[in-house]
């Protein structure tokens, strides 16, 4: 692991990046595979992360992060809302 990372640093250095944009890399990275890891779980990710949920979410922001889950089919959300029945008076 440490070998492989020496390699990324190394790539960063020698690309001409600076600090700051390798350093929204990463980020940006780890907070994605956080989030996939975590179903997009924010709570999850900022937990494996060891950030608060707000400073994830205030950064999901900065780097255009969704987070959000794919959304449903409609008729599967359909039965979850259907009417519920009236209570009969006792």
């Amino acid at each position: 692991m440490n070998e492989s990372f020496d390699a990324f640093i190394d790539r960063l250095v020698s690309g001409g990046f600076f600090l700051e944009e390798a350093v929204e890399i990463l980020e940006k990275g780890m907070i994605e595979r956080a989030l996939r890891q975590h179903e997009n779980n924010q709570s999850g990710a900022s937990k494996a992360l060891g950030i608060h949920r707000n400073t994830l979410q205030r950064k999901m922001v900065a780097y255009s992060i969704d987070g959000k889950h794919a959304r449903r089919k409609a008729a599967a959300r359909a039965g979850r809302n259907a009417p519920r029945g009236k209570r009969e008076a006792s």
